[in-house]
């Protein structure tokens, strides 16, 4: 028998993306099959040229003074004003929720080469001092906080690429733990120039729309976007006759402890994060329906994450089906987790398998089925979603059907 108390669910989920505010966007937009990818040149910074996916048209937060919010502050916002909405809940009662946000980058996005060229007028400008306070990326939480007045605890995540994943996972831990009532987690990132630069410095772009799991793989794209999900426990949800989205059946964390950028070429850490959180969702490996890939793209990830996937599900009746929806999206980095989560929440809702594009020769793998070509559609009782990240953090979270 269920124990209401210790189960965690999903009753509201916020998203901004390139496909615009919503997850109903979200939706339409990658079952169209239209890729948010595109050439870009100038417009991130002058002098890249290269394939990213934009948000583009975002305009100011209703009610708040955009003054002191950074882009990640602004996305992060509006992306839980959306995941209230959708949880049918007034700002207001959320006073004494908590928040876990998760970031790589911050405020960094409003800092400049002026800064080191003349620090003195670049704290002058109109709102200098402000938007550089929001450097930090714990202040993403607090701008989340502040913004809607909650007074609950504020948690800031940045583990790299997982963020999004572990943001959610240490948020659900918390919720067991009576932290607090109702969390809000997620992630948020921006373009930015610095990674942007960093990335192109590790050779780790590719100038075209990616290919993740393809043997012609050459990079990833980056991305920008947010998205929060509204967890409770299923007694909080029932007393208060809350629609659920989906339930959190189990969740994991692990660091491969192997590199600082360079994954383990076995997947081990990841293999081991997958069996881990199927184990807290006592499920069997052929109860998984679906895998949500972190599929970046890169060499290096993407046979990885193959080999992962070999020893996490070795032994299923079928191979496993994956796709990576960063072939829609690029990589929206600390957001990326939080943003995959939704998606994966929404392919269990609407029991649709999303299929990578531009996957024509996928890796050798016996144990996977690569998602590739149509949309497929089917009941989706439980779907994974996976993450990793520069330094060997993993996070897996598993969703179940609200129907189970």
């Amino acid at each position: 028998m269920t124990d209401t108390h210790k189960t965690i669910v999903v009753t509201g989920v916020g998203v901004v993306s390139p496909y615009g505010i919503g997850l109903d966007c979200l939706q339409a937009g990658m079952l169209s099959g239209k890729s948010c990818l595109q050439r870009t040149k100038d417009d991130v910074y002058p002098g890249f040229e290269g394939t990213t996916a934009q948000i583009r048209g975002l305009g100011p937060l209703a009610g708040g003074s955009n003054s002191q919010h950074s882009r990640t502050d602004q996305l992060a916002v509006m992306a839980t004003q959306d995941a209230m909405v959708s949880s049918g809940l007034d700002s207001s009662a959320f006073r004494d929720s908590g928040i876990v946000m998760a970031s790589t980058l911050g405020g960094l996005t409003e800092i400049d080469a002026g800064i080191a060229k003349d620090p003195a007028a670049w704290y002058r400008r109109p709102a200098g001092l402000l938007r550089a306070a929001s450097y930090p990326f714990a202040h993403v939480a607090d701008a989340v906080g502040d913004h809607f007045r909650i007074q609950g605890p504020r948690c800031a995540v940045s583990v790299a690429c997982a963020s999004g994943a572990m943001a959610i996972a240490l948020a659900a831990n918390m919720l067991l733990d009576g932290a607090a009532p109702i969390f809000l987690a997620g992630g948020s990132d921006p373009l930015c120039p610095f990674t942007l630069s960093g990335f192109n410095s590790l050779q780790a772009l590719d100038p075209n729309p990616c290919s993740p799991f393809d043997q012609n793989r050459k990079g990833v794209n980056l991305g920008e976007g947010s998205a929060v999900l509204v967890l409770e426990t299923l007694a909080g949800a029932i007393a208060r006759n809350a629609d659920v989205l989906a339930v959190l059946r189990g969740w994991a964390m692990t660091n491969d402890a192997f590199h600082s950028t360079a994954p383990q070429n076995q997947g081990e850490g990841l293999a081991d994060c997958i069996c881990l959180s199927m184990e807290m969702a006592e499920v069997r490996r052929d109860d998984i329906g679906y895998v949500n890939a972190h599929g970046t793209g890169t060499p290096l990830n993407d046979s990885a994450e193959a080999n992962a996937y070999e020893t996490a599900f070795r032994g299923r009746n079928r191979p496993i089906p994956v796709s990576s929806t960063k072939s829609y999206l690029g990589h929206c980095l600390g957001a990326a987790g939080a943003i995959e989560a939704a998606i994966t929440i929404m392919a269990v809702r609407s029991g649709t398998l999303l299929p990578t594009l531009r996957l024509s020769d996928p890796i050798e793998s016996p144990g996977v089925d690569w998602l590739r070509g149509e949309v497929k559609r089917q009941p989706l009782p439980l779907a994974m979603s996976a993450s990793s990240g520069f330094g060997g953090s993993n996070t897996v979270l598993v969703f179940g059907s609200a129907r189970s």
